[in-house]
């Protein structure tokens, strides 16, 4: 009885946080470096769908890359993806 109880609270953690999970969430930002001056646009995964989130993700990403990230411009789900691939060009899940 009280294995079945543990089983069973263990499975309902474990469907509630699987949808989150399969979603996937991604972010798209533009950034830059200095001396000499380049920009760039750029979509990546991201482990929360929030722009907050996004933000301090990227900017840890970038920096050791020598990239300032200047904006999250939005986060979306993967049905955003191919519609921002062209855009990215090379950026696009780099980072």
């Amino acid at each position: 009885m009280r294995y079945s109880v543990i089983i069973s609270a263990a499975l309902v953690a474990l469907c509630m946080a699987q949808p989150g999970m399969a979603a996937g969430c991604y972010a798209d930002y533009k950034a830059k470096q200095d001396d000499p001056l380049r920009l760039h646009y750029g979509v990546a995964e991201v482990s929360e769908c929030s722009k907050k989130a996004a933000r301090a993700e990227l900017t840890a990403r970038l920096a050791p890359k020598g990239w300032t990230l200047l904006n999250v411009i939005s986060v979306f789900d993967q049905s955003g993806l191919a519609e921002r691939k062209d855009s990215a060009g090379p950026n696009y899940l780099r980072y």
